[in-house]
């Protein structure tokens, strides 16, 4: 039995990833810290938190494993300061105190083209959360890295209305990389990979979330 520690759990990929934790015989407790309300259930625990200000004591950051999937785009932050917060800032204080508190595996909700030394500021923040967590030692480090994601976000993006459909009626010509990742295969890759952590890093690519 798993105890879980699910990050960003009112996003796209991460009510998907609830649900599957919830579901699931396998998990025992997933602790969902947040923002927002969510709603009650027999094995969640949900403490409302300001990602600013972490609660660095609570016995809830030791789990069996992290998943994250905090993120943003610059466009809902409001500027590429917000926006690293939420993509940078957020995660790796959540991975800091999870160490600290023992847990041994992190698994992280990244993207396609991820690259510290990238020109295009939402790639390189991408990759320097990367590259962080790999300094903080877990025992596994899992990074999925989606393309497009497919699902009905609760804000709009007009960017993925435009391209969702457009790479959907492509989908059986194009390359599995460029395909659209459902929300629920992201989730799913996520959740298999937290509850059955190999030792060492594990990249998850865009064509096997398609």
């Amino acid at each position: 039995m798993k105890n879980l520690l699910v990050v960003g759990s009112s996003g796209l990929v991460g009510r998907e990833v609830l649900e599957l934790a919830l579901a699931s015989p396998e998990v025992l407790q997933v602790v969902a810290p947040g923002r927002r309300r969510l709603e009650p259930h027999p094995k969640l625990v949900a403490p409302m938190v300001d990602f600013d200000r972490l609660p660095a004591q609570e016995p809830w950051w030791q789990a069996d494993a992290v998943i994250c999937t905090l993120g943003t785009t610059i466009k809902v932050a409001g500027s590429q300061e917000a926006f690293r917060k939420v993509d940078y800032s957020y995660p790796m204080a959540v991975a800091r105190l999870a160490r600290q508190h023992g847990t041994p595996t992190f698994v992280l909700n990244s993207a396609l083209g991820a690259d510290a030394g990238s020109r295009v500021f939402y790639n390189r923040v991408k990759g320097e959360v990367e590259h962080g967590l790999r300094s903080l030692g877990f025992e596994t480090l899992v990074i999925a890295r989606p393309g497009l994601i497919g699902g009905a976000r609760e804000e709009f993006r007009l960017g993925e209305k435009i391209l969702v459909p457009m790479l959907t009626a492509l989908g059986p010509v194009l390359p599995r990389a460029w395909r659209i990742n459902p929300a629920g295969h992201i989730a799913r890759a996520m959740f298999d990979a937290a509850m059955h952590p190999q030792p060492g890093e594990q990249i998850i690519s865009s064509d096997r979330m398609s």
